[in-house]
């Protein structure tokens, strides 16, 4: 795919001296820098994991609204 981008003439320069120094064209150094680009950040994505949360037990024990409420209240006047 074709496309244009402007970037400044001082990072045209330098990378086009880059490339120079390792025989490669332009479009291949931008190839390769989008490529790290968009690598590293799927590579970030990747990395958190939701720990296991379960523990030994019964589990909670109260199983309505109410008395959730009423013990939140207790002893505030609720």
């Amino acid at each position: 795919m074709k496309t244009t981008v402007e970037i400044p003439d001082a990072l045209f320069t330098e990378a086009k001296k880059y490339g120079a120094e390792r025989g490669l064209t332009f479009r291949q150094i931008v190839e390769q820098g989008l490529r790290e680009v968009l690598e590293q950040d799927r590579s970030r994505t990747k990395r958190f994991r939701l720990r296991n949360g379960t523990f030994k037990g019964k589990g909670a024990l109260i199983h309505d609204w109410e008395t959730i409420r009423d013990l939140i209240y207790e002893g505030h006047g609720g």
